[in-house]
């Protein structure tokens, strides 16, 4: 049939009819580069495979399957932001095909999917995700619920932590002293005096709700500005550390580590220059705050130590029971390894760390392998 097809009007009628049929069933995801398939536009693409089809098809379009099929259910905004043109281009050479969830119809009637990628709140949605995943013990869910409720409260985020086996490492991680206020911020003076709590606080919103809101941080420098925020809340000690941030990127059991600018340090007058209200954070996790092309001083800019980001990635992998997280964390100035944790975020602005499309598409592609060496080994 294939050595017909250029001269037969018919055939290759045929041909470009079933080639859109393919496209419409999602056949498109599994690896058309090889027939030419390029980005310009589906148009294009059908018309860049029925010419080379005689010449480079040897087994019909449908025996082509996936090797690792992940549906998503993403906010727009994390989709527009994650699944960007060129993330799904590499992954589309890679086997890798991500496709939308439904969230008007059951999840158990879709797919099948190899992986489900989510990121969405409420009980109502986590009790579809973890019904699917009792009935589909086979589908790698990213991440379980319950792990990353943990993360979206701030006083259970980073408890653990002081548990976590660093001894043989070239470095130490310690959690800055906080508290708790649910209500009624002006009263819970005498609380950060009775918890031993030193200004100036870094005051953060208790609960990560996906909101610009929950993520706004303020610096409270005496007792009195503690009446202009609002609970509830988390007060944490400020530690001076140079004004740069570490954000640690994690996909599974690679990381990346990035530089943000940060406050500066805060001298031990700074009550009687900022006693008049508090002071808000600029938003240090923007990729316009990025320090890594900046002249800093050494002992500030250096990265931390690669053995201990790799252990301290391992024992958080295993306390979160997440894949797909960062980590914020500071350098105590005048110190040579000695760091704070001071924020964990599931799922991350991954489209802020550089040439991140390969880091997701290479974690993607070991989970597919992994899924095929366990079938192959059953």
């Amino acid at each position: 049939m294939f050595g017909t097809l250029a001269s037969g009007d018919i055939e290759t009628g045929r041909l470009r009819r079933d080639l859109r049929i393919t496209c419409n069933l999602g056949f498109s995801c599994g690896g058309f580069e090889d027939l030419g398939m390029r980005l310009e536009g589906a148009e294009e693409n059908r018309e860049v495979v029925a010419e080379t089809a005689p010449f480079q098809v040897e087994r019909p379009l449908f025996q082509q399957t996936q090797k690792l099929v992940v549906g998503y259910a993403l906010t727009s905004k994390k989709k527009k932001s994650f699944l960007q043109p060129k993330l799904e281009f590499m992954a589309r050479r890679k086997g890798i095909c991500f496709v939308p969830i439904d969230l008007n119809r059951p999840l158990s009637e879709q797919g099948p999917f190899d992986v489900v990628l989510h990121k969405l709140l409420g009980n109502e949605w986590q009790d579809v995700i973890e019904d699917y995943q009792q009935k589909h013990p086979e589908v790698t869910v990213l991440d379980p619920p319950s792990a990353i409720k943990r993360i979206y409260n701030r006083q259970s985020m980073l408890q653990g932590m002081a548990d976590l086996n660093l001894s043989d490492c070239s470095g130490s991680i310690y959690v800055p002293k906080q508290l708790v206020v649910l209500k009624d911020s002006a009263s819970s003076a005498d609380r950060v005096v009775e918890a031993g709590l030193k200004f100036p606080l870094v005051a953060k919103p208790l609960w990560i709700d996906g909101t610009a809101k929950s993520h706004q941080l303020f610096l409270a420098y005496d007792k009195r500005s503690l009446a202009e925020l609002e609970p509830p809340l988390v007060l944490q000690e400020f530690v001076n550390h140079g004004g740069v941030m570490f954000k640690v990127f994690v996909v599974g059991d690679i990381i990346k580590v990035v530089r943000r600018f940060s406050l500066p340090n805060v001298s031990s007058n700074c009550e009687k220059a900022k006693a008049n209200g508090v002071f808000k954070f600029p938003r240090v996790s923007s990729a316009a705050a990025s320090a890594d092309n900046a002249d800093l001083e050494p002992s500030v800019a250096e990265l931390p130590p690669k053995p201990f980001l790799e252990a301290l990635v391992k024992e958080l992998r295993t306390l979160l029971g997440l894949r797909l997280f960062n980590i914020d964390m500071i350098r105590e100035h005048g110190s040579k390894n000695v760091f704070s944790v001071i924020d964990i975020n599931y799922f991350p602005g991954y489209g802020k760390m550089p040439d991140y499309e390969p880091v997701v598409v290479d974690f993607f592609h070991n989970l597919a392998q992994a899924k095929h060496k366990k079938r192959h080994y059953k």
